[in-house]
């Protein structure tokens, strides 16, 4: 059975920092790509970073130089490093996987992914 489940979440003040983590169970180390995503209220769920197998990364715009996407395949887990966090960095974040070869462009894409897990709450307040 697949199983992704974040921690890490929280409350911050705005230039803070966060590290999410991921715990995945069940055919991890087949998956293609991981990645972060998020989802503000009334907002749609968007990509935040991702990983490959290979440890390759892509991250959205509004996040480079200010977050950072690891795994640690002995472990199984995911995380995010976040720095520099902003008010508008709030929202729900969510954990996904893939089997699917993607390729770069799609890694982002929350279309792609098929296992996700239940999300952790990040508010970053001014």
């Amino acid at each position: 059975q697949v199983q992704l489940v974040e921690s890490g979440g929280g409350s911050v003040q705005a230039g803070g920092s966060l590290t999410l983590s991921c715990a995945a169970s069940g055919y991890a180390y087949r998956w293609y790509y991981m990645g972060w995503f998020r989802q503000a209220p009334g907002k749609e769920r968007e990509g935040v970073a991702a990983i490959d197998r290979n440890g390759g990364t892509s991250y959205a715009d509004f996040v480079k130089g200010r977050f950072t996407i690891s795994k640690d395949n002995a472990k199984r887990t995911l995380s995010l490093q976040m720095n520099t966090l902003k008010p508008e960095d709030t929202a729900m974040y969510y954990c996904a996987a893939t089997l699917r070869v993607l390729p770069d462009i799609q890694s982002l894409l929350p279309r792609t992914y098929d296992f996700w897990g239940q999300g952790t709450q990040v508010t970053v307040s001014s």
